[in-house]
């Protein structure tokens, strides 16, 4: 059981664990407006593309009970406006769009007499996506495992664990269940700058779970493929285009390719709502530029002369060409992606 959970719901407000102050401190705040859900994961209180989605889903909840209307068509209006306002957040995580969708869906396609009901549909169908996520990371874990041999050494990037998710998590997920299997697994786990993700977060988690981690820079990866006999490379994903290319956390396309140079397999855990085929490549993804304070400072103190120009981009794109296999909850695909990809979202 993991020992902490990033996202809550009391019944009345959404609790989400401050991944801002962690590793030193455990702090959880409590939204009760859509407006403060859309700022959290704007503010990445909350990050991880399953995590957002599901945070999202619940800010719709939030939006359904802040509307002070009886009237069905007028919830309904409301609903559409918070979503509008929540999609801006994250532009780039398909999963925040998907999961706004999927309840925007439900909530019209509901027969109902009364606002009020139309509360309860909303609150339920985010309920679902809550315990879906938890079913879908575990799939995604256990479909790993053949990918996974016991002993390996193993490259990680960013966070993808419980923190990222509702709870397990994917690519860190499946690090953690060959761990609860026995295997004698170990995390190399880049920093990610500039946030610190896997300095701050991932490892985090590993330490909680017993799951034996070293913390290396990103640059590391070369060094440690050729030095180190690294099995595999294995990263979470925000968007995956029909073609198969991935967007994730920047820093991925340079393993990514560091990687193939090595013949090292690089694998990306890929939860099916992360797949968008309405675009052909990762061409068409959207990339969030992010403050160039996170760049510029640590903490409160700036490391480079003022006035000096910042390029922060959140993302990168991994072409496919650089990814042995998405490891998804139906199965693990090999190249080419997109007829499978095609086949699997039919299904």
């Amino acid at each position: 059981m993991t020992p902490f959970r990033s996202i809550e719901w009391t019944g009345k407000a959404l609790r989400l664990l401050d991944q801002r102050s962690l590793p030193h401190q455990t702090l959880y705040t409590e939204l009760t407006t859509y407006q403060a859900v859309a700022a959290a994961i704007q503010d990445m209180v909350v990050r991880g593309a399953p995590a957002i989605g599901v945070t999202a889903a619940f800010g719709l909840v939030l939006a359904a009970r802040q509307a002070e209307t009886a009237s069905v068509a007028d919830l309904r209006a409301e609903l559409q406006s918070a979503a509008k306002h929540l999609r801006q957040a994250r532009p780039t995580a398909v999963n925040l769009a998907w999961a706004l969708n999927r309840m925007l869906q439900q909530a019209d396609a509901a027969i109902t007499p009364s606002a009020d009901k139309l509360r309860q549909v909303i609150e339920a169908a985010a309920q679902q996506l809550y315990a879906e996520d938890i079913k879908i990371n575990r799939q995604i874990g256990a479909q790993a495992q053949s990918l996974i041999p016991d002993g390996a050494k193993i490259i990680h990037h960013c966070n993808t664990g419980a923190l990222a998710t509702v709870d397990y998590g994917t690519a860190l997920g499946a690090i953690r269940m060959a761990h609860e299997q026995g295997k004698q697994v170990h995390a190399f786990l880049d920093e990610t700058r500039p946030r610190l993700q896997g300095a701050s977060l991932s490892a985090y988690e590993l330490q909680a779970y017993g799951v034996p981690h070293t913390v290396i820079v990103d640059s590391a990866s070369g060094y440690l493929m050729r030095s180190r006999s690294i099995d595999l490379c294995i990263v979470g994903c925000d968007r995956v285009a029909a073609n198969g290319d991935v967007a994730n956390k920047i820093g991925t396309y340079n393993l990514a390719i560091v990687a193939k140079a090595h013949q090292v397999p690089f694998y990306v855990a890929c939860p099916l709502s992360a797949v968008d085929l309405t675009l052909a490549s990762g061409d068409q993804i959207e990339i969030e530029e992010r403050s160039p304070q996170e760049i510029t400072h640590i903490g409160d103190r700036a490391i480079v002369p003022a006035g000096t120009a910042v390029f922060n981009p959140a993302f990168d794109i991994t072409p496919a060409a650089y990814v042995s296999a998405l490891i998804t909850e139906k199965g693990v695909l090999l190249p080419p992606f997109e007829p499978k990809l095609r086949r699997l979202l039919d299904e």
